[in-house]
């Protein structure tokens, strides 16, 4: 059990949180009551429904803060998942002049900010008229407002006064004041509170509309959400009005891939079970992670809001490709880190990158045969092409014929990763 998950089951025992939330629907708790046990701001940040304490998990509880020193605790439907993004990318170039911005070293949500901004992302995406300036961010005072968020039971009433919010950036034009949430990790889901708060405070303080926007960014690629709440009032009441993303320019060709093929040697199966990770981008933003420092299984799994067998998928598929590293820390916890050939594609520049990652990829006999059919046809090869081409490739970890057929889909999502590098028609 982990130190918040032991801290808040004595908090539970203490304060008979159960039980006084079947009576009454909640529990009012402050931050003097929470430091009996640890410190508050350990205690209360939950940016995705994976990192709930086990007691609010097996209860399906969640918590909001209410004032700078108090906080309710009941059923709340605190979360969103992210929609899958959507439509390929829309090429963006990086001025030549601002050599500190390529994507190499956009190392933190700020940065990729003013990457976005000076790329042209964000006016292109904000649809704003003429110009536009970054105006307010940073930790503010909420100031007072109410608001209406369901529960399990009913829809409930929770009352906020001066609670501390905390924007990314916002950016101002002539029609619109757009708020934003940044973030480098590719998970799953988001606290609805990191929109809703600031949307609250500011659509308050300023009589033009304000647009709520989630920004992530990872390997040269922008993700943008832009959402809204029908009803002011109503917590749940966010949807979706847009997504888009955008690719940062690489000038990879057709070619570039095909010299990849003839030239990178292939190499024997690894005792590593074959990859049932898809989404190469995750593992590549999972490598970004790792660039700054090594992360227990749980960092990751919170990082990411994935369950245990998520994060062994990601990190298994990062070793497949040699990038990623297991072991022990000293308290027993498993531990992964970026192998030598990880640290050193991560230190290449954008484009060098891409390819460095597909030759890794196309090192492994099922990726590169299903690629060289894929270009030759002109179409990926359908699924139990696939599964004869892996059959055929002494591959680890996979008996049944049912096993083939879901990792097939491993092998078309990375081979279509490779074309999308490619930004030429691809075949």
């Amino acid at each position: 059990m982990g130190v918040n998950d032991a801290a808040w089951e004595k908090l539970f025992d203490k304060y008979r949180i159960l039980e006084e939330i079947g009576q009454k629907g909640c529990f009012p708790i402050s931050a003097a009551q929470i430091k009996e046990f640890r410190e508050p701001r350990l205690m209360t940040k939950f940016d995705h429904r994976v990192n709930l304490p086990a007691v609010f998990a097996e209860n399906g509880l969640a918590i909001l803060p209410v004032s700078r020193g108090d906080y309710v605790i009941s059923s709340f439907s605190a979360y969103h998942d992210f929609e899958e993004p959507v439509g390929n990318a829309q090429r963006v170039f990086i001025p030549p002049l601002f050599q500190s911005l390529m994507p190499q070293f956009l190392v933190s949500e700020a940065i990729a900010l003013n990457c976005a901004y000076d790329c042209g992302i964000l006016h292109d995406f904000l649809e704003e008229d003429g110009a536009l300036a970054p105006t307010v961010s940073g930790r503010m005072s909420s100031g007072g407002f109410a608001f209406r968020i369901d529960t399990a039971r009913r829809p409930m009433a929770v009352e906020v006064r001066n609670s501390q919010i905390e924007i990314d950036a916002a950016y101002e034009g002539a029609r619109f004041l757009s708020l934003f949430e940044a973030k480098r990790d590719l998970a799953g889901d988001f606290l609805i509170r990191q929109l809703y708060y600031p949307f609250r405070v500011w659509s308050g303080r300023v009589t033009k509309p304000v647009k709520t926007v989630f920004l992530v960014f990872s390997n040269g690629t922008f993700y943008l959400y832009q959402y809204q709440f029908r009803d002011p009032g109503n917590y749940n009441s966010l949807e979706l009005v847009k997504q888009k993303n955008y690719a940062v320019a690489t000038e990879i060709r057709r070619s570039d891939i095909e010299d990849l093929l003839r030239t990178v040697p292939t190499a024997e199966e690894p005792r590593i079970p074959f990859p049932q990770a898809d989404r190469m981008p995750r593992i590549v933003n999972l490598m970004e992670l790792l660039s700054e420092r090594p992360m227990t299984k749980q960092d990751i799994t919170s990082e990411y809001a994935f369950d245990g067998r998520q994060t062994n998928y990601y990190t298994d598929a990062g070793r497949y490709l040699g990038f990623i590293e297991k072991g022990m820390d000293p308290e027993g916890n498993i531990l992964f880190w970026l192998s030598g050939s990880g640290r050193r594609v991560m230190g290449l520049g954008y484009r060098e990158r891409q390819l460095a990652i597909a030759g890794e990829i196309l090192r492994h006999r099922a990726f590169r045969d299903t690629l060289e059919l894929c270009l030759h046809w002109g179409e990926m090869p359908d699924k139990r092409t696939v599964v004869r081409i892996m059959e055929g490739a002494n591959l680890c970890g996979i008996g049944a014929r049912e096993t083939y057929l879901r990792r097939a889909s491993t092998v078309t999502s990375w081979v279509n990763w490779i074309l999308g590098t490619i930004q030429e028609p691809a075949i």
